[in-house]
């Protein structure tokens, strides 16, 4: 199967989608899968300048994991999921938003 991009989870992802319960984690999984194959702007949407999210909902409640590109990497095309959350109202909470920009000025200073 040809996936059109890679995806890492850096620590605090990680932690986040281990806190989840398993069916959930489950349906997060298979998007982050199942985006990997098709482009679905349902699935994965920049959200703003460099991040983007990965999008999931199940039974009422939106699971956001936000990324970015990575520009710098050797592999063709790679994601990095920064951190996650439970989206509670309309908008992204603009510190879920300022964490993965302060995560993703982590990674690149590695």
């Amino acid at each position: 199967m040809d996936f059109r991009f890679d995806v890492e989870f850096l620590q605090e992802a990680d932690n986040f989608i281990s806190s989840l319960d398993k069916k959930p984690r489950e349906k997060v999984l298979y998007n982050i899968w199942k985006s990997r194959i098709i482009g679905d702007s349902e699935l994965l949407k920049k959200l703003l300048n460099e991040i983007w999210e990965f999008r999931t909902q199940y039974q009422g409640i939106h699971i956001r994991l936000l990324c970015f590109w990575d520009k710098n990497s050797k592999q063709p095309k790679l994601v990095i999921c920064t951190n996650g959350f439970i989206k509670k109202g309309w908008k992204v909470p603009k510190k879920e938003i300022d964490k993965a920009f302060e995560l993703m000025n982590k990674y690149y200073e590695l």
